[in-house]
């Protein structure tokens, strides 16, 4: 099956960011992708962190949402929006959910992400839960593709990656992570985590990521990849936006699950 790891730049114009959006999965359905990647805030990167609320949707109801699955019918692919903020009891704060459309255009999964980024190094400073509502629950949905394999396939976003835990959870053969690292943060652990989550879950691993300097000014890392099971880095984009085009294999997935079986080792 091929798949896409969409990169961009995203700024603070939605129109602007879901046109890019268009081209970037138009490009990966042209070359034969049956499913898609956006990175975490696609949609829109504010000039302050509290301008995600400006944006946020209600399930089923908005720009954003209308968007992917117009596109995925349209192309008839899967898309993975990265994610967008969507509404919850507080309107203070939005929920940074994740959500799945089907070629069809029907919504086929969602997951809000659990763990929120909070990091000081004395010059730069985030805090998400300032404006987002942890998820909960962890999510994985099935994809059939064009031969006929049925793949588990595992969501997370951005920070999540630092919690293995998750993953083990998800009992997945494709592991999605839409991101938006910072330049340090990325430069310093990004492919030695995403290496480690394919090779520790046997899984192939879908990382789309925010790459580049932001109207805003906020800078991220980048290097869009896809792993294989074994953790060898079968594409990659470095900077700007981009396609990483990649072809996940079953019966490697099946070999090297095979050939080592670690997921079937484990005491704990």
């Amino acid at each position: 099956m091929k798949v896409a790891a969409i990169q961009m730049v995203s700024g603070i114009s939605l129109d602007q960011n879901l046109a890019q959006a268009h081209q970037l999965l138009e490009q990966a359905s042209r070359a034969g992708a049956e499913l898609a990647v956006l990175p975490e805030y696609f949609c829109f990167m504010g000039r302050q962190d509290s301008d995600k609320l400006l944006l946020q949707e209600t399930p089923g109801l908005g720009t954003v949402q209308d968007f992917l699955a117009d596109t995925a019918r349209e192309l008839g692919l899967w898309i993975v929006g990265g994610t967008l903020p969507m509404a919850t009891d507080d309107p203070g704060h939005a929920a940074n959910a994740s959500v799945v459309y089907s070629p069809k255009g029907k919504p086929a999964a969602r997951y809000d992400k659990i763990h929120l980024f909070r990091y000081d190094n004395g010059r730069e400073r985030y805090d998400e839960a300032a404006v987002l509502v942890a998820g909960d629950t962890p999510t994985a949905w099935s994809l059939t593709d064009r031969d006929g394999h049925t793949w588990r396939v595992g969501m997370s976003v951005c920070y999540d990656l630092r919690f293995p835990e998750l993953y083990r959870q998800l009992g997945a053969d494709i592991l999605l992570v839409p991101a938006a690292f910072t330049h340090t943060t990325g430069q310093a652990h990004w492919e030695v985590l995403l290496r480690a989550r394919a090779i520790e879950n046997q899984a192939y691993v879908i990382a789309s990521a925010q790459g580049g300097t932001h109207e805003n000014g906020r800078q991220t890392w980048g290097q869009s990849m896809v792993i294989d099971p074994w953790g060898t880095v079968l594409g990659q984009h470095a900077v700007g936006p981009g396609v990483v085009l990649c072809d996940l294999d079953w019966t490697h997935l099946q070999h090297v699950r095979r050939q080592l079986p670690a997921l079937q080792h484990r005491r704990l």
